[in-house]
C-alpha cells in the first residue's frame, strides 16, 4: 500500500473538494482519499499493484485541477 501526498491548485471550495474526491476515489485500488482545501493538498491510499501515481495525478487533471511541484 503506497502513500502519496499531492499539491493540486484551483480547488477553492468544498464542491472543489467533492469532486476531486469522487474522481480519486473512483480509481480502483485506491482505499483512501483526504482533500484538505486550506492547504490545497490531496492524500491518497492506494495499491500499488492496481494503480500507479501518474493515474491518480491524471484523473485529478481530467477534472479540472493542476498537481504541482511533483
Amino acid at each position: 500500500m503506497a502513500h502519496e501526498t499531492l499539491n493540486v491548485d484551483g480547488m477553492t471550495c468544498g464542491h472543489c473538494v467533492e469532486t476531486v474526491s469522487k474522481a480519486v476515489s473512483s480509481i480502483p485500488g485506491v482505499s483512501k482519499v483526504d482533500v484538505d482545501l486550506e492547504k490545497k493538498r490531496v492524500t491518497v491510499d492506494f495499491d500499488e499493484n492496481q494503480t500507479a501515481l501518474a493515474d491518480i495525478k491524471s484523473k485529478i487533471t481530467d477534472v479540472g485541477y493542476e498537481v504541482v511541484g511533483a
